[in-house]
């Protein structure tokens, strides 16, 4: 017999399978558990070369970047220490980090490496 995982809802031991769902007879609660795992990859940030970034990486930018409301741009190759990632970002902007000479900035993690 296959150990299925405990409810998400009330953690209640008792689940059971229905087809491709899992549901707790305790609360009532019917959950998938392929799109549960689907949706913990969605929320992975990847690097322009598909590494999987952490908070307080060290990340290379990849290519020149203009700077909104500055005259001077982000050089392709400048090292950005310690970021900080956003998984709920709206404008698609995932990386949050200070960049010498330019200060606190955002950044799409698809113009960076990993080092």
């Amino acid at each position: 017999m296959s150990a299925l995982p405990n409810c998400p809802k009330c953690n209640s031991e008792y689940t059971y399978e229905d087809g491709s769902m899992l549901v707790c007879p305790m609360c009532a609660y019917e959950w998938n558990p392929a799109a549960d795992a689907e949706a913990a990859e969605a929320n992975v940030i990847r690097d322009a070369n598909g590494n999987v970034l952490a908070d307080g990486d060290t990340v290379t930018v990849i290519k020149d970047l203009k700077v909104k409301g500055s005259s001077s741009a982000i050089k392709q190759g400048t090292k950005v220490k310690g970021i900080r990632l956003v998984h709920d970002s709206t404008n698609g902007h995932d990386i949050d980090c200070k960049i010498d000479g330019f200060g606190a900035m955002s950044l799409k993690s698809e113009f960076v490496k990993k080092i």
